[in-house]
């Protein structure tokens, strides 16, 4: 019988978990410093997400300079918003540019303090390796785990489902009734490639969404620099009632609070319309209530009525699952694996527990988590 194998340990000032680009940000602002680290990923590349699980016409929301990592802008060759493929070329130049060398198939099991040696204990799944670092960086992201709901009757549905993360291209759809569940940016824009592609597209929309032009919602990050908050809400509702009119005509309805604030208060996120909006206008596009059941082949909504489809594209978003993983953390991050601590203060938890990229503000966010978390360690250093 052979006996156990000792774990192997490797050490260093900083532990990253994440190489998405949170984890990669964070590295490239410590190399900055010459401060040492490690970087974990459970999958088997950089930024999997958007490499593996987005959809291929996916492109960035807003212009490039607002989602650049620290220290390496965009190349002046890449357009205002770049491609999915842009967006991952830059990620790997930037990795060689930082020379960082994230180790892949790491999935954490534990991540532990030990206040005897003042460090944090980290332990991958295969067991056999352990990581031990005096600060530990928590960089999964807001989107680390694909969240699909519950519906009465989903297991009797006979058709094709899928969360949005498995979705490529509306190609093989063509022709089929296809219904999008999940009214965000990723549904929007699924239900636009579905139609494209020539399914006979539907999309639930269960709760009130704002609706803004990519030109509206860069002028309102230009505009919040210089005045309050409600005033760009209230100038850019104003555009958007003129651009779209009354969206109730759709079956859509806008919340009372404007789109900013939310995105402040709550981490929701305007649908940016990239072409959708023409496509419901046009009813190329159906929209209809949530859902409320499942028999069948035929879905049920909250307003009673039924249809028949022959696929559902789950675009119901994300959970978290640090609270499985890291242990005795009462301060930074909830049991959704979001910071407890309010912005601006949300990245820094207590014996060297930090957070990058988990305040729901995008890529410019995670590129300031970055750049304070690196200068705060090193100044403990």
């Amino acid at each position: 019988m052979e006996s156990p194998k000792t774990p192997s340990i490797q050490e260093a000032t900083v532990i990253i978990i994440g190489a998405g680009p949170s984890g990669l940000a964070t590295a490239a602002c410590l190399t900055h410093l010459s401060i040492s680290y490690i970087i974990l990923e459970r999958e088997d590349c950089s930024a999997p997400l958007w490499k593996n699980k987005s959809y291929d016409r996916l492109h960035l929301h807003l212009p490039k300079q607002y989602c650049e990592l620290p220290h390496l802008p965009f190349p002046k060759t890449t357009p205002k918003y770049a491609s999915k493929h842009e967006f991952t070329t830059y990620i790997d130049d930037y990795i060689g540019h930082f020379h960082i060398k994230p180790l892949y198939k790491r999935c954490v099991e534990m991540a532990k303090y030990d206040e005897d040696a003042k460090k944090w204990h980290v332990k991958v799944k295969n067991g056999e390796e352990v990581y031990k670092g005096r600060f530990l960086v928590v960089a999964t992201g807001e989107t680390s785990d694909p969240y699909l709901p519950e519906f009465e009757g989903l297991s009797t549905f006979r058709g094709k489902v899928v969360h949005s993360t498995e979705f490529k291209t509306g190609k093989e759809y063509k022709g089929k009734n296809v219904l999008v569940v999940g009214a965000g940016n990723s549904g929007m824009e699924i239900a636009l490639d579905l139609a494209n592609h020539g399914a006979n597209t539907s999309v639930a929309v269960r709760s009130p969404i704002h609706i803004l032009s990519r030109g509206m919602a860069h002028m309102g990050l230009l505009l919040v620099k210089y005045i309050s908050l409600n005033m760009v809400d209230s100038l850019v509702m104003m555009l958007s009632k003129l651009v779209y009119g009354d969206l109730t005509k759709y079956g859509i309805s806008r919340p009372e609070e404007g789109p900013f604030l939310m995105k402040v208060k709550y981490g929701k996120y305007p649908v940016i319309d990239v072409g959708t909006f023409k496509k419901i206008q046009s009813h190329e596009i159906q929209v209809l209530p949530g859902v409320a059941s499942i028999r069948g082949n035929d879905v049920v909504f909250s307003n009673g009525h039924s249809h028949p489809f022959d696929a559902i594209v789950f675009a119901t978003g994300f959970c978290r699952s640090t609270n499985k993983w890291l242990q005795g953390d009462e301060y930074l991050l909830n049991e959704d694996g979001l910071p407890k601590p309010s912005y601006p203060d949300h990245w820094k938890g207590e014996r060297g527990l930090y957070c990058v990229g988990l305040a729901r503000r995008g890529l410019h966010g995670s590129a300031a988590d970055a750049l304070n978390v690196a200068n705060h360690i090193n100044q403990l250093l």
